[in-house]
């Protein structure tokens, strides 16, 4: 890495951040009611808000992630991009209207419109807690590894300074700013990664003169595997474990997507349910369009690159992308090369930057909305002071992201992603759907099926390859995984609907339920019409 890239890429990061907390502090004047801090004050149009939505979920797992995935491992890196943009007809179809409809600010105010007990919106706040930050380890990864190759640092040193920078700036964003400034901040993220994966998807394609089967072929020649690469089997091909565990992985991406918190959240942002449902569908168009790009991009590193020059450079593969923008300006050195790669380099910097806003947004809001308001019994108890418990909650909740990236600096980030959707489908997505669709559906089974997915799902993934038992694992030292897959969604998915079940029917007969059939009926006028919506 010469010093004019490292300067470059440093300069437009500055002018990123410098911008950033230029809107964070103009949206900040008006955050001093929960709606403000938590919703934006439901002002935002469904284009503006499906912008936002893709550059939420838009990661650096989807940046830097899938394509070194690809760039790996061929057509089985490709099948994450499936399972990422498919989530997306779930959202569309059970989720986004309803939501808006029956919530308020979190995913624990959807079960509190029917079931108005405080264990259960306990439950849900821990949960999304949980998830959000299983979320943010990925995205503090990809900033290491981001950082480590801009500043051409491998050691330690420099990714945990890093990690800890972006922790600061994404609690700075957050506090001073709330769900306004997010959201501008998402909308400009999502602007900048389209035009810059627009403008590597033209190069690599007039690379090779818009033929995609000299840039397929030339992929699998390269990848030193030959026509394996462009075949399923790769990565989730050896045996019947690694076959599960794509299953498993499958699972918990196409489900997903509708249980994670900040995309829940983002559907309050909007006026009406109608505007939710047409801001999922411009996130639609921008989301896939944007992983057709990274398919691209991913067999464009492997054919300029070549595998082995990506898994020298990262082993998960984070930074096939940046290297990639360098090779096709110029190659280093080259005036061209210093340009593409420090727009690249700033670019992924703002994916994580305006990820991580929205994320640590969601966890202090159910902190402070869903735990706080839950647990606190203090008398005279404020919105004001609501909202300042979510900034200290940003504070804490940045802090436990920051040490678990440390740990973490060696996973690929797509598939610590793949964690943290495994636990969302698991925990969230049945109690949401059980409590927008079942009528006989209990407070006893919501917090079963919340706490019966979650709590499998984090213990498979202690007690997995991931954590111990391997040379790529985060203790590698010791082996005390019982649970061969990497995924969990595959077992604690269904755990998380069969505790649902089990909770409700031994619970009480619905009838002698009080208000249970007038809860379930004002709920589901609600959830169809938005009568009563806030």
């Amino acid at each position: 890495m010469t010093g004019d890239q490292r300067n470059l890429a440093l300069l437009l990061f500055g002018v990123f951040v410098a911008s950033t907390l230029a809107i964070t502090t103009w949206a900040g004047r008006r955050h001093g009611s929960p709606e403000e801090f938590y919703a934006g004050g439901r002002l935002f149009s469904p284009m503006e808000n499906g912008f936002a939505i893709a550059g939420d979920y838009m990661s650096a797992a989807s940046f830097l992630g899938i394509s070194g995935l690809i760039a790996l491992f061929g057509y089985d890196g490709v099948l994450y991009c499936v399972g990422f943009f498919v989530a997306w007809l779930v959202v569309l179809l059970l989720v986004a209207e309803l939501v808006r409809n029956c919530g308020r600010f979190t995913l624990a105010d959807v079960l509190a419109a029917r079931m108005r007990e405080r264990r259960v919106r306990i439950a849900a706040g821990i949960s999304s807690v949980t998830v959000c930050v299983l979320y943010l380890v990925a995205q503090m990864v990809g900033a290491g590894s981001l950082v480590a190759l801009l500043l051409g640092e491998t050691g330690g040193r420099a990714r945990a300074w890093t990690v800890i920078g972006v922790g600061t700036l994404m609690v700075v964003f957050v506090a001073l700013g709330g769900m306004r400034a997010t959201t501008w901040i998402q909308i400009v993220k999502a602007v900048l990664l389209m035009g810059g994966a627009i403008a590597l998807t033209a190069l690599v394609l007039v690379r090779f003169r818009g033929d995609l089967d000299t840039l397929l072929s030339t992929a699998a020649r390269n990848s030193g595997r030959g026509v394996d690469f462009l075949a399923p089997g790769l990565k989730y091909g050896g045996g019947w474990t690694a076959r599960l565990d794509f299953v498993s992985l499958g699972l918990a991406l196409v489900l997903g997507t509708a249980g994670l918190p900040h995309i829940l959240s983002r559907f309050y942002t909007v006026p009406t349910a109608r505007a939710a449902r047409r801001s999922v569908i411009w996130s639609i168009w921008l989301i896939g369009g944007f992983y057709l790009m990274t398919i691209v991009l991913g067999f464009g590193a492997a054919a300029v690159l070549g595998t082995d020059a990506v898994r020298t450079s990262n082993a998960a593969g984070n930074t096939a992308v940046p290297l990639l923008a360098l090779d096709l300006g110029g190659g280093a050195g080259s005036t061209g090369g210093t340009v593409l790669f420090a727009v690249v380099a700033a670019i992924a910097f703002a994916t994580i930057l305006a990820v991580v806003a929205g994320i640590t947004l969601a966890s202090s809001a159910s902190v402070a909305h869903d735990l706080y308001a839950s647990l606190s019994r203090r008398a005279g108890r404020t919105q004001r002071g609501e909202v300042v418990v979510a900034r200290i909650a940003a504070v804490g909740i940045g802090a436990a992201a920051i040490g678990l990236g440390l740990l973490a600096e060696d996973l690929n980030v797509a598939f610590l992603v793949g964690l943290a959707f495994a636990a969302a489908a698991s925990a969230n997505l049945p109690v949401l759907l059980y409590s927008l669709f079942w009528r006989r559906f209990t407070a006893r089974g919501a917090v079963w099926s919340v706490y019966g997915g979650l709590l499998p799902a984090v213990v498979l993934v202690v007690l997995s390859p991931v954590v111990s038992g391997g040379p790529d694992a985060i203790f590698s030292g010791v082996d005390f995984h019982l649970f061969p897959l990497q995924n969990p969604g595959l077992v604690s998915v269904p755990l998380g609907f069969l505790a649902g079940w089990l909770g409700t029917v031994t619970s009480p007969a619905p009838a002698d339920l009080p208000g249970h059939a007038a809860e379930h009926a004002e709920t589901e006028v609600r959830a169809l019409t938005g009568a009563g919506a806030a």
